[in-house]
Formats: C-alpha cells, sequence, structure tokens
C-alpha cells in the first residue's frame, strides 16, 4: 500500500523554481485542516509551532517550512482535480469499504469561492464526499462547480470513482430520482 506522500507526489509541480517539493506543502494544508487550522494565517502559526518536529519527520533539508505567501501560491493554483485524483486513490487503498458499511454522500460549498453572493442564483465551489460512517473518515471526494453541472451528476460520477459494493448510502432526498443515470450502474437510494 503507497503512502499519502507517495500519492501527493504523483502531482505535477506547476511551479518553475520551487524551493519545497509540492507534496511538502500539501502535507502542511492536510496535517493544518486535520487540526482545525482553516485559513492560511491559522496554517502558517500551524507550521511555525511544529516546524522542528515536522523538518525531523519529514527528513527535509531545510531548516524551516514553507512560509504563509508559499502555502497560499500553492493552494491558490494547485490542480484540485490532481489532488483529488491522489487523495482518492490513497483513501481506497487506505480505507477499504465492508459490505454492508454506510457510506453517507453530501456536498459542501466552498465558502471562499461564492461570486454574485447577491444574486438569486449564487456561483461557488462544492466538494461532494464519500463519508465512511463507520471509521469517520472521508473515502472519496469530488469537485462541483455548481453553474456547470449538479450535485446529482456529481455524486454519480464520485459513486462510479468508487466502485463500491454491497454498502448502504445515505444521501440527500434530490439524489432521489425515478430514472436513474444511463451512465451509472449504480442504485441509489436515500434515507
Amino acid at each position: 500500500m503507497s503512502s499519502l506522500i507517495e500519492h501527493l507526489q504523483q502531482i505535477r509541480d506547476f511551479r518553475t523554481q520551487p524551493r519545497y517539493p509540492l507534496w511538502v506543502v500539501l502535507v502542511l494544508v492536510l496535517m493544518g485542516t486535520m487540526s482545525n487550522c482553516l485559513g492560511y494565517r491559522a496554517l502558517e502559526d500551524f507550521v511555525e509551532r511544529h516546524q522542528k518536529a515536522l523538518l525531523e519527520l519529514m527528513e527535509l533539508p531545510q531548516t524551516r517550512l514553507p512560509s504563509y505567501s508559499t502555502i497560499r501560491r500553492v493552494m491558490v493554483r494547485i490542480d484540485f482535480l490532481e489532488l483529488t485524483k491522489a487523495f482518492n486513490a490513497w483513501a481506497s487503498e487506505a480505507f477499504g469499504v465492508s459490505l454492508s458499511e454506510q457510506v453517507a454522500m453530501d456536498g459542501k460549498s466552498i465558502k471562499a469561492s461564492v461570486k454574485d453572493y447577491d444574486n438569486a442564483y449564487q456561483d461557488f465551489v462544492s466538494v461532494v464526499s464519500a463519508f465512511r460512517i463507520q471509521q469517520g473518515v472521508v473515502v472519496g471526494l469530488q469537485p462541483m462547480h455548481n453553474r456547470l453541472e449538479s450535485e446529482i451528476a456529481t455524486v454519480q460520477s464520485l459513486l462510479n470513482v468508487l466502485q463500491l459494493k454491497g454498502v448502504c448510502f445515505s444521501m440527500d432526498a434530490l439524489h432521489a430520482q425515478k430514472k436513474p443515470s444511463s451512465k451509472s450502474s449504480t442504485v441509489v437510494m436515500t434515507t
């Protein structure tokens, strides 16, 4: 089984002269986010607080970790589809789903992505996730831009990516359709 770092190392680095490998910045963002550091300044504080231990643990040649501005520049330009693909590949290896297990599917909008907030039909980006309830872990993600696609199609796409069989899905009522998509081989039932 490959580690999360090995999967993150597969993401193409878009920077021309990086001081830090891309995977280092992504691991710091993931670790900080898991520690409830939800903004760039909070991530910077997390990195500064744990800098010595993280440098030793990751065996990096640098004497300090990336700054707030480096983290921000990477996150603004990262190819989220590549990041999602790497995460989903790792999660499917690390967290196999058992028969009859419960998996909750839901989409959440990214607040900072809202455009036209004063219009009735706002423009925003969402992330649809598959959450393994018994283990308390996300086993798959799929990004969605509400002006370009629907949550229904995104959930069906994520189901096709995950290829989960024999599990119990819980979803919002909007996913209950009379006619399942002809592209999807998965029968979707809601609770």
